[in-house]
């Protein structure tokens, strides 16, 4: 069969971004591929009607805004015209005919729903200048001008932890704000600002018996990751007073208001959100989840995450169960909340959104890319709606994972091996073990790009899902003061395993990789043995002291993962250097290539910087590859040449080093 190439990974389209009409006849999605000419990705519309789907925009950038009513889109399109700090929004019927100008909203928009006659919205506002939406075109150009006149884009004023977050930039004094939005008879947007000019609301909205839902709080100079529960029904009302949790956006459910929420006092900052009943200004449990509602699934041509669905009879949520993702359906039964599984599967969930008779979502399995699927309420009669990846992968080999189990500290673990086409027991092969990010996050048995490319190349690919991981409950994703210790311990068990398993490896041509906290364990795995022939550590930390006070989250992470009280104090310092792969480089003896973003603020570039230098002063064979323009998220969502850079780096590197 024809080989997965490196340059593959431009053709694939991904499907989002799923919303139903309100009758429920039509499916809305948004479908992004790579146009190779331009380095940068097309996002189009397409609807879907009795399980058949066509492409609605094409001749510009378009996205999903809401559905104005059962015909009509509302979208936002990519216009080479469109003013800084401004949304244009334009109308898309059903009927045919081309997206003509509808509103435009002087803020830039993060989410936008029906309320009553007219609009509920979020938008970012500025602290220093939080009535700019009310500004005439004349004062807009105005205030450019005198920026410009003053120089104010050559330099950034900091003043706020964090100043900066991954794939957004500085945010230094940036606020989502809630809006009142209506169109007058001239089609022109009026806008109200309804939270304080320091509030900022977290995460989405949810509407429901004209009343909207939604978390947040004000900020100040040090953001919190607690917030508190409001509802909108004409005034702002906060749900629960006290400052002490962290909560998701409320939703009412047979007569009763319910929230996730999480106190993050037994497993800190990673801790699994419960379902809480809101009411008289307390928080009760209701639901405590044995697994995480939603999915932390991973791959390189699509990525799980959070979606849910409430009709305010029963509550949809997506989970992560082991290694795979299922829909959990939650309703109040007997006066109290039930759960049952309505659809469970090996692969990967990218989305999803339900109707009345009818749940969409994008589902990825390990022979193909993502695609949109339907099935009924009831989670049954699965059919494919999309095919827009099997050109892609016609007639290539795509290797299927197979399952390995293992024993490593008294865990029950298990991992999977893909094979090159036509492996045989004659041949010696080298071999890649792969590290997931997170370290929250699980690998299934999911289409994985880099992991097939480097099968089509020759390489035996094992990865597994170490104590850490998500999938399987607090407890067990639980290492705070532990990375490098069992999850190390795990992944040489694993590979000892494989290896037995699989005895035409050639133990001196085993290579190892992994991003994010992949490429934590790969700076320390390089720092604590010398068994791997080769290593490429991407988008890594190497020091948990410097980590803790340049990353977008370091103000909490550090501390919490290692265990330490603080960062500051002498003993809380030590703690973070004894887990820093940087204390270990004396011990490196690994040819390792590091991976690194200049703007990724997840894992600073200095973590990648201060770990190369120090190998290379080793006298350790070395290499960088720096890109400029990309952030944390390279891999996934990176600008396609640079996405297929990054693949050529690691695969040369290995090829160097196993031939």
């Amino acid at each position: 069969m024809k080989k997965i190439k490196t340059e593959d990974i431009m053709k694939y389209r991904i499907p989002g971004g799923l919303k139903y009409s309100p009758d429920g006849k039509r499916l809305a999605f948004q479908v992004t591929e790579a146009d190779r000419e331009k380095n940068e990705y097309r996002t189009s519309v397409w609807v879907s009607e009795g399980g058949k789907a066509r492409q609605v925009t094409f001749s510009r950038d378009a996205s999903i805004v809401l559905w104005e009513d059962a015909d009509t889109l509302i979208l936002r399109r990519k216009g080479e015209d469109e003013k800084p700090g401004m949304t244009e929004l334009f109308r898309l019927p059903m009927g045919g005919g081309e997206a003509e100008p509808w509103m435009t909203l002087p803020f830039p928009l993060l989410q936008m729903e029906k309320l009553g006659d007219g609009y509920i919205a979020t938008g970012l506002i500025r602290v220093s200048d939080p009535n700019a939406f009310l500004d005439s075109a004349d004062a807009r150009k105005k205030k450019a001008e005198e920026k410009e006149k003053n120089r104010e884009k050559d330099y950034e004023v900091l003043d706020e932890i964090p100043y900066w977050f991954n794939g957004k930039g500085f945010t230094n004094g940036s606020r989502t704000a809630l809006f009142q939005v209506r169109r007058d008879r001239q089609g022109k947007a009026v806008c109200k600002r309804l939270t304080a000019s320091d509030f900022s609301v977290d995460g989405g909205l949810h509407v429901a018996g004209g009343k909207v839902y939604f978390s947040g709080g004000k900020q100040g100079r040090l953001h919190k990751l607690t917030n508190q529960p409001y509802v909108y029904d004409g005034k702002i009302t906060c749900l629960y007073r006290k400052k002490d949790m962290a909560f998701g956006t409320p939703f009412p459910l047979g007569g009763t208001l319910y929230v996730e929420a999480t106190d993050m006092k037994a497993y800190g900052c990673n801790q699994t959100a419960d379902i809480c009943v809101l009411k008289d200004g307390k928080v009760q449990k209701a639901y405590v989840p044995e697994v995480t509602l939603y999915s932390s699934v991973i791959g390189d041509t699509a990525e799980g995450g959070g979606a849910d669905y409430t009709d305010g009879k029963e509550h949809l949520t997506l989970a992560t169960v082991e290694d795979h993702n299922a829909i959990f359906a939650f309703a109040p039964e007997g006066g109290k909340l039930t759960r049952r599984i309505l659809w469970e599967k090996a692969g990967m969930l990218c989305g999803m959104d339900a109707c009345e008779n009818r749940i969409a979502v994008v589902y990825q399995g390990w022979d193909h890319v993502a695609e949109v699927f339907e099935m009924n309420r009831d989670g049954k009669g699965m059919t494919q709606v999309t095919r827009l990846n099997e050109e892609a992968l016609k007639d290539r080999y795509v290797a299927e994972p197979k399952r390995l189990d293992y024993e490593s500290c008294g865990l029950k673990l298990h991992g999977w091996v893909l094979l090159p086409e036509g492996y045989g027991k004659k041949k010696k092969y080298p071999a890649v073990l792969d590290v997931h990010g997170g370290p929250r996050c699980v690998y299934g048995e999911t289409f994985f790009h880099e992991m097939q490319l480097w099968v089509a190349r020759g390489f035996v690919v094992f990865f597994t899902n170490i104590k850490g991981s998500d999938g399987r409950g607090d407890e067990f994703a639980d290492i705070r003061g532990d990375y490098g210790g069992t999850d190390f311990r795990n992944l040489m068990d694993f590979t000892d395993a494989v290896l037995k398993a699989y005895p035409n490896i050639d133990p001196k041509r085993v290579c190892e990789t992994g991003g994010s906290y992949g490429g934590f364990m790969t700076n320390w795995i390089i720092g604590h043995t010398d068994r791997f022939c080769c290593a490429a550590s991407q988008r890594s930390i190497s020091n948990w002291i410097s980590m803790a006070y340049i990353s977008d989250i370091g103000m909490f992470f550090a501390a919490d993962q290692n265990g330490t009280k603080g960062q500051a104090d002498e003993e809380d310092v030590a703690v973070l250097w004894d887990h820093s792969p940087l204390k270990y480089v004396k011990n490196v003896k690994t040819p390792t290539l590091f991976i690194h973003s200049e703007e990724d603020y997840r894992c600073p570039l200095a973590e990648g910087m201060q770990m190369m230098q120090a190998v290379a002063q080793q006298g350790v064979e070395t290499r960088m590859c720096l890109f400029h323009g990309e952030n944390h998220e390279l891999s996934r969502s990176g600008k396609p040449l640079h996405r297929v850079r990054r693949l050529k780096e690691i695969t040369e590197w290995f090829e160097k080093h196993t031939k």
